[in-house]
């Protein structure tokens, strides 16, 4: 277990220095967050009045969606770097060493986990300088970004897994177009769920990104429900661990093909 962690932990070491080496992508990646934020945020800063979003400022509800939806639409984009080290030959000369297959999928995750928290913690400070209040504190804002690294975590994962079965981009980019959309309406991301038509709101119960968001808005509230914490993060926690064992699953099937 020791060394498949220390394996695990090189592999990750591996990714955060490309991401290192490119501090524009970074900055590049908070732009679409900055415009929800404060273009949406200041667009549709007076549907609050129309009651059930649980606070008077549209920004406080915006925040923790905008969050998990940087989680999900970075992390969906994971495959496309499992399918540039499969066409570059660097995935099948790491085949030919004797680290754990295991470590050469869980390297990627665990650094898309990374930065998601990062682009979380950066999310939430630009938040609260545009306005937003935290009632729940920090703990809360713990709570949130925990939330959206395991939501992060089941695209990412199941993004490697999608890039080698299909070994295409242009399979893996109508993929993501097709889902981002509608995961990202069919929850509570914009609107309150009181406000939502019930078809939507009932589709939003199954729906991850919403239970991320559920999850992150009840703990930074000023008097969280602690029964909608457990039961979302822990939906999210077991749905993490199945896709992790899938896109290992998949990784073994890759490596029987080649």
């Amino acid at each position: 277990m020791s060394t498949a962690v220390s394996q695990t932990w090189y592999m990750t070491q591996r990714q955060l220095r490309v991401f290192a080496r490119q501090p524009a992508f970074a900055v590049i990646t908070l732009i679409q967050p900055m415009i929800w934020l404060f273009l949406f945020g200041n667009l549709f800063r007076k549907v609050v009045e129309l009651g059930g979003f649980g606070t008077t400022s549209y920004l406080d509800y915006l925040v923790p969606g905008v969050v998990v939806m940087s989680a999900l639409s970075s992390n969906m984009w994971a495959g496309m770097g499992t399918l540039e080290e499969i066409q570059r030959g660097t995935l099948d000369r790491f085949l030919t060493t004797p680290v754990s297959r295991a470590a050469l999928m869980n390297g990627n995750v665990v650094n898309n986990g990374l930065v998601t928290a990062f682009q979380s913690v950066v999310i939430v400070l630009l938040g609260l300088l545009g306005g937003a209040d935290y009632p729940g504190g920090v703990g809360g804002v713990a709570i949130l970004i925990v939330a959206s690294v395991l939501l992060g975590t089941i695209f990412g994962a199941l993004s490697n897994a999608l890039g080698m079965l299909v070994r295409e981009r242009e399979s893996i980019i109508g993929i993501n177009t097709f889902l981002l959309l509608p995961l990202t309406f069919l929850s509570s991301a914009f609107m309150a769920p009181s406000r939502m038509p019930s078809w939507m709101r009932h589709i939003a119960d199954f729906n991850p990104l919403n239970w991320a968001m559920v999850a992150g808005r009840s703990a930074m509230s000023e008097h969280p429900d602690w029964g909608d914490v457990l039961s979302r993060g822990g939906a999210l926690l077991g749905l993490a661990v199945v896709a992790v064992w899938l896109s290992i699953r998949t990784f073994r099937s890759y490596q029987r093909s080649v």
